[in-house]
């Protein structure tokens, strides 16, 4: 059976962008290393599968880029391809037990390859985020500014994806069974 786009979906992709941008505004203000931009694109993964994920990293980025991150908006190819393929592992059983640690690698590479060449090429290794800091260490020390964003993007995107992973287990693990067995039906 098809899932469609009810009352249901919208209302939870709709929370889902708004755990995104709570984040990324947290973590933006507090200059963390980490973005805490794609919980909600994690959750959604695991709760809707990888379409509804990237309808809600895009929804997030959205928003995120029109009030307060302008950078955001040119990330959104990496809330895509988080939303897809956490999707995809979550649906592989990749994002359970100790599987968590390869399954949450696995989705964050090619995030890291868009996020660092995004960074990297159009904005020279300087964004709004905390990690552009590591970046300027890197510099200092003569490494290439593709390098160091590379290097620094693989490192905080997985602390980052695998926060969001382990947040959204203790989540959906401690949903009653019927609640999620009914938010999770024809997925």
């Amino acid at each position: 059976m098809n899932k469609t786009l009810n009352v249901k979906n919208i209302t939870l992709i709709s929370m889902g962008i708004a755990l995104n941008v709570v984040g990324a505004f947290i973590a933006l203000n507090l200059r963390l290393p980490i973005y805490l931009d794609s919980i909600g694109t994690i959750l959604i993964a695991c709760m809707l599968g990888p379409k509804y994920a990237v309808i809600t990293g895009v929804g997030g980025s959205l928003v995120s880029g029109m009030t307060f991150d302008i950078y955001s908006l040119y990330f959104a190819p990496v809330q895509i391809t988080t939303g897809y393929l956490a999707g995809l592992m979550y649906k592989k059983g990749m994002l359970k037990g100790v599987k968590t640690l390869l399954g949450t690698f696995i989705f964050t590479l090619p995030t890291s390859i868009i996020s660092a060449t995004i960074a990297a090429f159009l904005f020279g290794g300087v964004t709004s985020s905390g990690s552009s800091y590591i970046v300027q260490i890197l510099s200092h020390f003569n490494v290439p500014v593709v390098v160091g964003v590379f290097v620094t993007q693989v490192f905080t995107d997985y602390a980052d994806k695998f926060l969001a992973v382990v947040l959204v287990g203790i989540v959906v693990n401690s949903m009653p069974k019927a609640l999620k067995t009914s938010m999770t039906t024809n997925k």
